[in-house]
This record gives C-alpha cells, structure tokens and sequence, in this order.
C-alpha cells in the first residue's frame, strides 16, 4: 500500500539518485554508474507471464522483492503484480501498463521503479524515458544489496566485477559527457571517438584489473586452503537461502558475533571458526553467502573463488527456515545454485540437511526428525534447541567411516606423533630403540590428510 506522506515539500526529490559526469580513472569508474541511493522512494513492480507456471506464486515473488528493497531501505511507496500476455521487446511490459505506471509514478513521486525481472539496456533505457525516473531490475537490486554490505577488499572486489560486467552493456547517457573528443594534434584534428567509447574501453580495462586481482586473491585462498588440509580438521560449511539462519546457527556453535539480522543478504562475507565436536574432534565451520531465487550469473561468477569454500568442504549442511511457507521451493533454488557450482548433495560429499526455525512453528508442529538415521535435523538457531542434535550428528559423520592404521615413526617425527595424539583414538604403542609403533583410529577426514603427509610410513589394518 502507498506510504502517507505528511508534507510534498518536504520529500526527497530525484537527486537521491546518483550521478556522475566526471572522466573516468579506476579511482571512480565504478562510483559513475548510476547507483540507487539508499532511501529512495521506489514503487515495486513484479511481471509476470500469464500462461507461465513458476515455483513460486505472484504474491509471494512480490513480497520477496519488498524484503529486498528493504534490504538497502527504499522507501516502498507501492508494490505491484503485473500480469502479461507476453514480453514486450522494447518496454517488456504493454504500451496500456506503461501509461498507467507513467501515471502512479507521476502521483507518488517515485524516484526509482524495481522490476522483479531481468532488463535488457534498452529495454531499461526506454523504460526510463517513459515513466521519467530510474528503473532497476532484480539483478542490480542485488547487486546494490551486495554493494553496500559488502566490508572485505575481497567482497568489494567481487561485487565491483559483477556490477561492471553487468553495466557493460548499459553505458546509455544523456548528457554531453557522450559528446566527441576533439582528436589529433592543435586545431587540425576531426572528432574523435565517442566518449562511450573511452567509458566502455576504462570499462574493460577496470575488469581486467580486478580479474587479476582476484585470481591472486584466489592463488592466496588456494595457499590458506593446502595449509588448513595440513591441520586435520574437516570443514563444515553452512549453505542455504539467504535469511534461512545460518550466521544465527554459525553464532550460536562458535560462540562469535558474526553480523546477524532478520533481512536478506545480512551476511556476505564469508567467516570461518573452530569448533570442537562432543567426541573432542574440532572442525572448522563456514559460513557463507545466502542464495537466492534466480541468483543473478554476474554474482555466482564474481563470488566463484568465495564460493570455493562450499565445493571443497567436507560436510555441507544446508540449512533451511522450516517455518517459511515456501521452504521446499527455497530448497529447490539451493539446489540449483550448487549445482551450477559442481556440487551434488547426494554424491561422494556428504549433506545434512537442517530445519531452522522451528520456534516459529505453530503449536504442535513441532518436526519428529532428529531421530530418522541420515534424516534432517530440527533445531532453533535462536533459543539453541537441537544444536546439541546437531553436533552429535556431524561427530557421527565424521567418525562412521574410520580407519585403524599402524604409523611407523622414528623419535625425530615428533610433531607427526603429536598430531596423531591430538586427531586420533591410540589402540596401542609399541617402542624400540629406533622410534616408536602405533596402532590408531583414525576417521575419514583426519586418514584423508595422513596420506598427504610426507615421510610417514602408515599401514592399514582394519576399518
């Protein structure tokens, strides 16, 4: 519904949206596309083919497009569903919903029209023109999302590529900045290129710059990665849809203070935390990024060296809010997105899927599963009901498929004797004048990172 507003002269006007004609260098290249500011009076519109039948119902696509204009705070003066017979080339929508937009836009002042669907540039530049103020589509609404949560030099790093590779195509100004550049030298040259031009080569230029950076970003992760499968501790990572509660439940069993908030995308960057489980066993837990539905391509690849983390965990628990009335669809747009990374929840990686939230539950829908072998588990990240369920059972996982090895070291391997201490169940020692023999169990994870050890003569002998 529309927002009261007390008196006209006191609103915000259009220069809540920023602009930028400045030339361009890589110090503000990305601070001239045209960037919502946050606040701006927006009016919401969800489009939606007729005759097209979707996961998800108009009403509830429209709610989740107010949560996340909510999310940088746009003042939402309306929000719309908007059926249509087709796609329209140029406006997407019909030229009959263009005039009566053109009017409510009009009437409420509207600095910013979001539509919950993807715009081509022109498709966007004609809609501009039409209704006479900016319109966004769902992929920058979360990239202006991801922009300004983003707190890490690598984060900011990952959401200006996705942002510049999407504006690639969307340079489209109005204003003399597009005039030519004189060319050649004194008063003899002719016109030379276009200042679009120049803006779209700055363009290309500033992507290749943070391309490399992030490829070394991405060689110093790989180098964090190769020493932390020196120390054994498996890796637990937390996946999910964003606002499912993962860095509530990462909180909760680290003990820490990782920003937590009842909004969408209200954690970005990823955090990593030692736990110990209730056999003594420390892991290291992930928390990630939240996915979302129709997560757009730009961010998936920009966050592919973050998202790394998730691919080469050895547990992955996906967390989902059971109370949300459309959780087996969020559980099918996770899905989607895992996949799209090389990752399979029923493959050699193992899953463990958790029911969040379930304090939100009405009375008496309390969830039987934390009993079912291999069955989900329910807990409330909040109250910290079932966190011990949870621990017990990636503890199971972990050590259900150990090895009992005999390890052969000689007394100058003292460091690789402590290891086995620290990480492994010792059945039995045997010492000679040389060294020492052990016989221990070990679990996957920790027999997993003994073969990649150097100089260690380990032999199994049972399972």
């Amino acid at each position: 519904m529309p927002t009261n507003r007390t008196d006209p002269d006191e609103q915000p006007t259009n220069s809540r949206l920023r602009k930028s004609n400045e030339t361009n260098t890589d110090n503000n290249l990305f601070e001239q596309v045209e960037s919502v500011q946050l606040g701006a009076r927006s009016l919401l519109l969800n489009p939606f083919l007729k005759s097209e039948v979707t996961r998800r119902s108009p009403e509830s696509a429209l709610e989740e497009l107010t949560s996340l204009a909510g999310a940088i705070d746009l003042e939402v003066a309306d929000s719309i569903n908007c059926p249509i017979q087709s796609v329209r080339p140029a406006t997407y929508i019909g030229k009959g919903r263009l005039e009566q937009l053109s009017a409510d836009c009009a009437a409420n002042d509207i600095d910013v029209v979001v539509m919950n669907c993807a715009l081509g540039p022109v498709q966007q530049q004609n809609l501009e023109r039409a209704l006479k103020c900016k319109v966004i589509d769902r992929t920058a609404l979360i990239l202006e999302i991801f922009g300004a949560r983003a707190q890490t030099r690598e984060g900011v790093m990952q959401v200006e590529l996705a942002h510049l590779s999407y504006q690639r195509g969307r340079l489209v100004r109005s204003w003399t900045h597009l005039e030519r550049q004189r060319g050649g030298a004194g008063f003899m040259g002719g016109p030379g290129e276009r200042q679009i031009e120049a803006d779209r080569r700055a363009l290309a230029d500033r992507i290749g710059k943070l391309r490399r950076q992030l490829e070394k970003v991405t060689k110093t992760r790989d180098l964090h990665r190769k020493g932390r499968e020196k120390v054994p501790y498996p890796i637990v990572s937390l996946v999910g849809y964003t606002n499912a509660g993962k860095s509530t439940l990462f909180n909760r069993l680290t003990d820490s203070s990782v920003y937590a908030k009842d909004q969408l995308f209200a954690t970005l960057d990823p955090t990593m935390r030692q736990v110990i489980l209730p056999s003594g066993q420390p892991i290291i837990l992930s928390d990630t990024v939240g996915f979302i539905s129709d997560l757009p391509t730009h961010l998936v690849a920009a966050f592919r060296a973050t998202l790394e983390e998730v691919v080469q965990a050895d547990i992955i628990v996906h967390v989902r809010d059971i109370s949300h009335p459309e959780t087996t669809e969020q559980l099918e747009d996770v899905t989607d997105v895992l996949a799209s990374l090389g990752v399979d929840e029923t493959g050699e990686q193992h899953a463990l899927e958790v029911h969040n939230k379930i304090d939100l539950l009405p009375n008496g829908a309390n969830p039987q599963t934390n009993n079912i072998a291999g069955g989900p588990v329910a807990l409330s990240a909040l109250t910290g009901q079932g966190t011990d369920t949870l621990l017990e059972r990636l503890d199971a996982i972990i050590n259900r498929d150990a090895f009992v090895v005999r390890v052969s070291l000689n007394h100058a391997q003292g460091e690789a004797m402590s290891w086995l201490y620290r990480n492994g169940d010792v059945l039995e020692r045997r010492d000679s004048e040389s060294g020492c023999e052990l016989d221990i169990r070990l679990n996957s994870a920790s027999y997993g990172r003994l073969q990649k050890m150097n100089n260690i003569n380990a032999v199994t002998v049972g399972s």
